[in-house]
C-alpha cells in the first residue's frame, strides 16, 4: 500500500478547505499548449493520470485517501482506498476530497465518467460526482446517495451535456461519512471518461420539476435551485444527477417584471408576471417558477421597544443572539425550505412549501424570565383558505440546556382567522403567559412554526421584550439620580448627598431580614432579602419640620407587602404602605420613586426623628431615601 508522497500548501486551495495533497504533479505537453486542452480521459487507472492533483476537503481525514496496491479491481496494479473514519474521530469527521488538474481538460468527447467500486459493507456514499475543480465549480455534476456493496461493481455518472466540457479541471470528487456512526473502507478503480453511445438524452429540471407560484416585490433576488437531470444508463438504471446552473440556459417570459442570469439568479425589477424556465441541451426542463411582482416592497413596521428590554433573534434593529439555524430542516418529516430575500438592506426570511420549520439558539439559550411577550411579524403572500391555522410554539431545553434531553417543556400558541390576513403585515406580540405548558422560561432554545392550510409566509422581526409588566429579581439600572438641591435635603441614604453620619442600617432588632449594600451599575444600594422587619437608627436624631416629604427609590419584583416607618422617642411610630411589586408604570426600569407627605406620619415628632423601619416581605432595594422640602 502507498501512502500520497509529496504535501505542499497552496494558498488558495488552502484558504477555501484546508491542506492540500499532491500526487503527480507532471503535466502532459497537451495541457502546456495553449490552443488545444488534453483530451486525456483518464482519472486513475493504476495510479493518478499525469497533471493530476488532489485536494481533501475542510475537516476531513488529511490520510483517510490511500493508493493501495493491495485490493483492486481485476487484479490490477492499484485503487483508490478511502478510509472512512468512525464518529468523534479526532482526526476528522469524514474523508474526501477533488482530484483536479491545473490545465483544462477537453472532455467534450466523453458522455460519462464511469468507475468500478466496492466497499467492506453495504454501504451509502453520501456525494460523488466531477467538475469540482476547487475554483467556480461551473460545470459540476454529482450523484447523492451511491450504494456500494461487498463487490465489484461498475458505476455510471453520466455528463449533462458534454458540450460544455472543453475546458474541465474537476475530474473526480468524492465526499463520504459514517454509515451508522462507524466508519468502512471503500475503493474506486478504473475511473475514467468513456464515451458509451448507450445514454439516453438527460431529461433537465429546476425547482425538482415542480411548477412553483411566489409573490415577490421589487428588488427581491431568488436562486433557482434543485436542479437535476435523469438519464436511461445501458443497465437500465434510472440515473438522478444533481447539477450547477451553467448547464442549463434560463428564460424569463417578462424581462420587464424578473430578470434571470446564468447561474439561475432571479432578480425581481418591475410590477407584473413573469415565468422563469429553462433548458438543457436543446429540451425544455421540467418544472418553472412564476414570479407575481406586487411591485415596491412594504417592509414590516420598525420595532420601537427598548432595545434593553429585547431580546432579538431575528431583526435588523437590534442586535440577534447567537442562532444555530432559521431553518433545522427536520427530516423526515419537513417540508420546508428556505427562499430568504433581502431587500433594502432589510432581511426576510421567507418559508416555502410550509408545513412546520423550527428556528434554534442552544449556545447559549435564552433566559426569557423577565421578558413578557414574543413578538414576529408576519406576511401571507397567498390567500388565507378556509380553517388556516398559524401555530407558534416555544421549547424550553430544561436545565441541562440539551434539545431532547430528559426535563425539556414546550407550549404552543395557535392564530387564525380573524388574525391571519393576506397581502399585510400581522404583528403578533404574544404574551409569555399565554404558553401555560412552559413551566421554566430560563432556557429558551426553539421557536417552531407549524401551520394547516398555509404554504408560504415571510417572517421579521421575531424577537422577546418586556413591556414592563415584568421585572428582573434584581435591578439592571440604578435608581433615578436625585436632583433636588442639596440645600433642601436632609439625606439618610443616597450617594447624591451628604448622609447623617454614624447611622446604623442594620441594627439588631431581632428581624430575620438579610441586610447588604450592593452596587447596581456603580451605585450603591440597599438590599434586603427575606425581609420581615428591619431598622435604621440614625446616628443622631434630625429635625425635619422645616421638610415636607419624605422621599424613597425602591425596587422589587416579587414583595406582596411593604410598608415604611418614622419613630420618634416613645417610641412613637406611624406607618405608610408602599405599592409593591414596583412595575410597572409607573416605575422606570422597575424603580418606583415616592414623595410621601410627612403630614402622613403624625403623630410622630418630626423634629426629633431617631429611626426609619421597613416592614413586609420579599426582597427589597432601596436608595436615595431623604428629607427633602
Amino acid at each position: 500500500m502507498r501512502t500520497i508522497l509529496e504535501i505542499k500548501l497552496n494558498k488558495a486551495v488552502f484558504a477555501l478547505m484546508g491542506l492540500l495533497l499532491v500526487w503527480g504533479c507532471q503535466n502532459d505537453d497537451a495541457d502546456l499548449q495553449p490552443a488545444k486542452y488534453s483530451v486525456n480521459p483518464d482519472v486513475f487507472i493504476d495510479t493518478f493520470s499525469p497533471g493530476l492533483n488532489f485536494a481533501a476537503f475542510g475537516g476531513t481525514v488529511i490520510l483517510g485517501f490511500q493508493v493501495d496496491d493491495q485490493v483492486s479491481y481485476n487484479k490490477t496494479a492499484a485503487s483508490m482506498r478511502f478510509d472512512v473514519p468512525n464518529v468523534n474521530d479526532p482526526a476528522g469527521a469524514y474523508v474526501g476530497g477533488s482530484y483536479f488538474t491545473e490545465v483544462g481538460r477537453d472532455l467534450s468527447g466523453y458522455d460519462a465518467l464511469t468507475f468500478w467500486a466496492k466497499s467492506t459493507q453495504s454501504a451509502t456514499i453520501d456525494v460523488i460526482g466531477f467538475g469540482n475543480d476547487f475554483g467556480a465549480n461551473k460545470y459540476q455534476t454529482s450523484i447523492s446517495g451511491l450504494t456500494l456493496s461487498t463487490v465489484w461493481k461498475k458505476y455510471i455518472i453520466p455528463i449533462p451535456d458534454p458540450s460544455k466540457l472543453k475546458i474541465e479541471k474537476g475530474m473526480l470528487f468524492v465526499s463520504e461519512g459514517p454509515e451508522n456512526g462507524k466508519g468502512y473502507t471503500f475503493w474506486l478503480d478504473e475511473v475514467k471518461f468513456e464515451k458509451l453511445g448507450t445514454i439516453s438524452a438527460g431529461q433537465g429540471a429546476i425547482l425538482n420539476g415542480a411548477n412553483k407560484v411566489e409573490t415577490s416585490f421589487i428588488g427581491v433576488t431568488l436562486p433557482i435551485d434543485g436542479l437535476t437531470a435523469s438519464f436511461s444508463l445501458p443497465n437500465g438504471v434510472n440515473q438522478n444527477v444533481n447539477l450547477t446552473p451553467a448547464y442549463f440556459v434560463f428564460t424569463s417570459s417578462n424581462p420587464s417584471v424578473a430578470t434571470v442570469d446564468e447561474l439561475g439568479i432571479v432578480k425581481v425589477i418591475g410590477a407584473g408576471t413573469a415565468v422563469i424556465t429553462a433548458k438543457l441541451g436543446d429540451s425544455t426542463a421540467k418544472g418553472s417558477l412564476t414570479i407575481n411582482s406586487a411591485g415596491t416592497y412594504v417592509p414590516a413596521p420598525i420595532p420601537t421597544q427598548d432595545a434593553s428590554k429585547v431580546i432579538s433573534i431575528f431583526t435588523e434593529k437590534y442586535p440577534n443572539i447567537p442562532v444555530d439555524y432559521y431553518n433545522g430542516y427536520w427530516q423526515p418529516y419537513q417540508t420546508t425550505k428556505s427562499a430568504d430575500f433581502t431587500v433594502n438592506g432589510d432581511n426576510v426570511l421567507n418559508y416555502t412549501n410550509f408545513n412546520f420549520v423550527g428556528i434554534q439558539f442552544s449556545s447559549p439559550t435564552v433566559d426569557a424570565s423577565v421578558m413578557s411577550h414574543l413578538h414576529i411579524d408576519l406576511y401571507m403572500p397567498n390567500a388565507i383558505a378556509a380553517g388556516s391555522v398559524f401555530k407558534v410554539q416555544l421549547v424550553d431545553f430544561g436545565a441541562d440546556g440539551v434539545a431532547g434531553g430528559t426535563d425539556d417543556k414546550s407550549s404552543v400558541v395557535s392564530f387564525s382567522s380573524p388574525t391571519l390576513v393576506t397581502k399585510s403585515w400581522i404583528g403578533l406580540n404574544i404574551p409569555l403567559s399565554s404558553y401555560t405548558g412552559l413551566t421554566s422560561k430560563t432556557h429558551i432554545g426553539q421557536i417552531i412554526f407549524e401551520g394547516t392550510n398555509i404554504t408560504n409566509f415571510y417572517a421579521d422581526n421575531i424577537y422577546f421584550y418586556n413591556d414592563g409588566s415584568i421585572i428582573p429579581a434584581t435591578p439592571t439600572t440604578a435608581a433615578p439620580t436625585p436632583t433636588v438641591p442639596t440645600a433642601n435635603v436632609t439625606s439618610v441614604f443616597s450617594d447624591a448627598y451628604t448622609n447623617v453620619a454614624g447611622t446604623d442600617f442594620n441594627p439588631n432588632w431581632g428581624q430575620a431580614t438579610v441586610v447588604t449594600q450592593v452596587p447596581i451599575a456603580g451605585n450603591n444600594t440597599l438590599k434586603y432579602a427575606n425581609l420581615n422587619y428591619q431598622g435604621i437608627q440614625l446616628g443622631s436624631s434630625v429635625n425635619v419640620t422645616s421638610k415636607t416629604q419624605l422621599h424613597l427609590d425602591y425596587y422589587s419584583s416579587n414583595s406582596s407587602s411593604l410598608k415604611v416607618y418614622l419613630i420618634s422617642p416613645g417610641p412613637v411610630e406611624k406607618a405608610f404602605t408602599l405599592t409593591v411589586p414596583t412595575g410597572p408604570a409607573p416605575s422606570v426600569n422597575g424603580w418606583r420613586s415616592i414623595d410621601i407627605p410627612l403630614t402622613a406620619f403624625s403623630p410622630v415628632n418630626l423634629g426629633n426623628i431617631i429611626q426609619l423601619k421597613f416592614d413586609g416581605n420579599g426582597t427589597i432595594f432601596l436608595d436615595n431615601i431623604y428629607f427633602r422640602n
